[in-house]
């Protein structure tokens, strides 16, 4: 049950303005009733990300994330739904009441906190193994990499050991249970080998939250062991979208940027020698989620990725989701050297620092990386070329910028600048390279949910409701929430339809009750489903009269098949007399 009395939350929300709170981390621009913009939680060339100001709701009509203001804070922040409520609250200037944990969540707080506790147990069991004999393997190899014991002690760097359950072991010892090592992601669990340990013959990377607190770890093998980088598993305490290597020191860099790397001993060699602003993703491509995360910290990002192909590559797509989070990029040039750890033990940190400095703006970046992509000496390469550079100038929003970029390309290309502002414009007229001042809504994301495969009417008629009480009212003479499938959809309508007949119908504040279950982007994915627009009367009550035929076929199809209690006849009978009376219905608006 909530913890807040929903009169409370409902003042939270109304003095929260889902379109304020959204366009201070997103750029939006209103189309209709609706405000368009490009989703902070995945990367995307096209803004499906969608914000109502009516409804007081979002929903990204690609990726399927949807909720209203308090969502969208646990969902943007990574917070839980009490510390979204606060911070809502503490924007508004509203005070919140002192509140008793339930017995519920003081078991989950108590199994975190031993699920955190043995994660620190095995940061130091690890640490100690470097050091042993049996770790000098791994200390050799950290050595070779020209770290000094203060980084090794200041990182916890350690190593597994070669046994394949001595961790476990360790951990037992310790009093930890099996559920809490398992839950920690130390382990893996076979029916022909039991519980052992997930790492093995590693040397190991703990990976630490901005409270300097252990929430994973990396392991590289030693020797010819696959794969070669081994991260922990996401658990209740590690997310990797939302967490960097190295963030819990670089936060507190005076630099006014960060540095994004892609690996722990390029962030680890990049702090010794003095830049204590190197993070970098866990184990995954740069994401929307480390985007927003980096931007608590900072609005300047450097990238200094490898500088082979892959690298490069790796850059062209983490640029457009810095844009994405309103950060400005840049791309660091490490070449002749493979990374930035190669680089400073060639060149020395002075050097490293007048490549920072001497960063490639990202647009250009882009630009020059595509070149490769042409015959620049051809007169019909170069022609492709400026038609590809018109099409990622007509993308950028800001007029004023488009305008210096346009001038900087056509000095830089030697391209004359009135024809290359034609071709921006044409390019312009039919969408850009990004479409970012076009936004066209798409069909929901499917969404993985305990509900049937066979709900798309479900979700237009809810759909429907939610928009147009007058559709409610004309659908509950025939219909009932017992009516819709069991799990999130049932729910929705339950609410629906008691939100409607209490006259406290708010869209918004039916989502917040679903965000205390973690089903927000279920239940917003159910009343966000896309509308085609019917003009007529005549042509809408049809359109709701087949719905609502289809919604309750669909509810005695599952009758029948769940109820084998009844007299069969006597079951069959009635099914005949329901689907006749369904023939004969027409729903007046």
């Amino acid at each position: 049950m909530p913890r807040y009395k929903d009169e409370l939350l409902e003042e939270i929300r109304s003095r929260n303005d889902i379109v304020d709170v959204i366009g201070n981390v997103v750029k939006l621009k209103r189309s209709g009733a609706n405000y368009f913009g490009l989703c902070p939680f995945h990367s995307e060339k096209t803004g499906s990300f969608s914000v109502n100001r009516e409804k007081q709701m979002f929903y990204c009509f690609g990726c399927g994330t949807g909720g209203n203001v308090i969502s969208f804070v646990m969902d943007y922040e990574n917070y839980s739904f009490n510390e979204a409520v606060k911070y809502l609250a503490e924007r508004a200037g509203i005070n919140l009441p002192d509140y008793e944990e339930t017995p519920e969540e003081k078991k989950m707080a108590s199994f975190k906190s031993s699920v955190m506790d043995c994660l620190k147990s095995a940061a130091i069991y690890y640490y100690k193994k470097l050091y042993s004999n049996e770790g000098r393997t791994g200390l050799e190899y950290l050595k070779k990499r020209g770290l000094s014991d203060d980084m090794i002690r200041s990182f916890g760097l350690g190593y597994s050991g070669k046994g394949f359950d001595h961790t476990v072991n360790y951990l037992k010892e310790k009093g930890f249970s099996e559920k809490v090592i398992d839950a920690a992601g130390l382990c893996t669990i076979s029916e022909k080998h039991g519980m052992t340990d997930r790492f093995f013959n590693r040397v190991m990377f703990p990976i630490m939250d901005i409270n300097n607190k252990v929430i994973g770890f990396g392991g590289r093998v030693m020797g010819e062991g696959q794969p070669k980088y081994l991260n922990s598993p996401e658990t209740i305490v590690f997310d990797k979208s939302h967490n960097m290597y190295g963030l819990n020191v670089a936060r507190r860099s005076r630099k006014p940027y960060r540095i994004v790397c892609e690996g722990y001993m390029d962030v680890i060699s990049m702090h010794q020698a003095g830049f204590t602003e190197a993070v970098a993703s866990l184990g995954t491509a740069f994401t929307a989620g480390h985007a927003n995360l980096l931007r608590r910290y900072t609005k300047d990002v450097i990238l200094t990725y490898d500088s082979d192909d892959a690298g490069k590559k790796a850059a062209v797509r983490a640029i457009p989701i810095c844009r994405s989070a309103n950060l400005t990029s840049k791309v660091m040039n490490l070449e002749p050297y493979k990374d930035p750890d190669e680089f400073i033990k060639a060149l020395g940190a002075d050097e490293f620092q007048k490549r920072i400095s001497e960063a490639e703006n990202s647009f250009f970046f882009e630009l020059r990386y595509a070149e490769g992509s042409f015959d620049m000496s051809d007169p019909e390469g170069r022609t492709a070329f400026s038609a590809e550079a018109a099409k990622k100038l007509a993308a950028i929003d800001d007029e004023l910028a488009r305008d210096n970029y346009i001038s900087a390309v056509a000095s830089k290309y030697t391209i004359r600048e009135d024809a290359l502002r034609r071709a921006v414009a044409l390019a312009f007229e039919r969408g850009g390279d990004t479409k970012s001042y076009e936004f066209t809504e798409k069909a929901s994301a499917p969404v993985k949910d305990k509900d049937t495969v066979n709900d798309k009417a479900e979700r237009h008629l809810l759909t429907w409701m939610t928009n147009e009480k007058a559709v409610f009212e004309a659908v509950k003479e025939y219909l009932k929430p017992e009516d819709f499938p069991e799990g999130t959809i049932r729910e929705m309508a339950k609410k629906i339809y008691e939100g409607y007949e209490n006259g406290s119908f708010n869209p918004a504040g039916i989502l917040t009750d679903f965000a205390y279950e973690d089903n927000a982007k279920e239940a917003a994915s159910i009343i966000n489903t896309e509308l085609d627009a019917i003009d007529t009367t005549e042509d809408r009550e049809k359109a709701l009269t087949d719905l609502v035929i289809r919604v309750k076929k669909n509810a005695l199809y599952r009758n029948k098949n769940q109820d084998d209690t009844s007299d069969p006849l006597k079951k069959a009978k009635e099914e005949k007399k329901a689907l006749a009376s369904l023939k004969s219905m027409k729903i007046k608006i």
